[in-house]
């Protein structure tokens, strides 16, 4: 199996956003769950690089990415309600933050010892930032712009995302692209309040879960309706927005999943050379023992 690439900005970390759940210590967290499953000697550390213009702008509106910079440097703020808080250094970690994803891609091209998945641990999350803003504590959508330099040079690419909120920005940046696949699992009625069932096209699949809801109900969700059309696209490789605030024990929401329904669902999405990106979860031992317990089912 190899080892796992372990791309973060932990060292490179300025984005200060003072009292807010969406803190440090979540790398921290998901870094140790990652040790724990693989050891030391199982991981292949990379400190992120920051993305350039030129491929932030495959997904992101330029003038937004100016807006952006000026506004940090000029000492932040909220960038929407939900709230966005940025500061001064939220610019150079969220340059760090989008360059993770192509370095994960570029160290599986190279690996040569059968390695074929690897983890983006990097703050801030992205799967909500839209190509022309940011929203819901996301700025750039470091998934978004991994998943683009995959499918310029030809592949077929699988977003899933298992984040409890659903992933707009991401459906914004490849709704009707027949090159990507996006499959969303998110409880209904949280923030951003889209992602409805109906919100679909053919390479869109919305899949929105009453509050309570289990991993059970997440399981045969996927089998009824994200296998199909899994087999059918046939993806060369498997993005996963990975967040964890769907876990039993976050506060953030109401849907009911374990470490091990994270686990059932990381083996389902097949073989295929695989990228885990953090997105939320809040609740640290919930992203600790949730990223252990994904990392141990692809060193299966």
């Amino acid at each position: 199996m190899g080892k796992l690439v372990v791309v973060t900005n932990q060292a490179h970390d300025h984005h200060d956003t003072g009292r807010h759940p969406e803190r440090p210590a979540r790398l921290q967290a998901a870094l140790d769950g990652l040790r724990r499953a693989a050891g030391d000697d199982g991981l292949v550390p990379i400190e992120s690089r920051p993305a350039t213009a030129e491929e932030l702008a495959t997904v992101h509106d330029p003038a937004y990415l100016g807006r952006l910079e000026a506004f940090c440097a000029d000492g932040g703020g909220l960038v929407d309600h939900a709230p966005t808080p940025v500061s001064p250094g939220s610019w150079s970690t969220a340059l760090r933050a989008a360059g993770a994803g192509l370095q994960a891609i570029e160290a599986l091209d190279d690996a040569t010892d059968g390695t074929t998945a690897g983890f983006v641990v990097v703050r801030p999350p992205g799967h909500h930032a839209l190509p022309e803003h940011g929203m819901g504590f996301c700025l750039f959508n470091n998934i978004a712009v991994a998943a683009t330099r995959l499918a310029d040079r030809g592949e077929r690419v699988l977003i899933f995302d298992w984040d409890v909120h659903h992933g707009n920005g991401t459906q914004a940046a490849f709704w009707g692209d027949p090159r990507v696949l996006f499959i969303s699992f998110h409880q209904t009625g949280l923030y951003p309040g889209s992602g409805a069932a109906h919100e679909n096209n053919a390479t869109t699949i919305n899949v929105p879960f009453a509050p309570a809801s289990n991993g059970r109900d997440y399981l045969q969700a996927f089998e009824d309706k994200a296998a199909p059309a899994i087999e059918a696209f046939a993806p060369t490789w498997v993005l996963v927005s990975a967040g964890f605030d769907a876990h039993r024990d976050d506060r953030i929401s109401d849907i009911q999943l374990t470490d091990t329904d994270f686990a059932a669902l990381t083996r389902n999405l097949g073989a295929e050379r695989r990228i885990f990106f953090l997105e939320g979860g809040y609740d640290l031992d919930a992203v600790r023992d949730s990223m252990q317990a994904v990392a141990s089912a692809v060193l299966e």
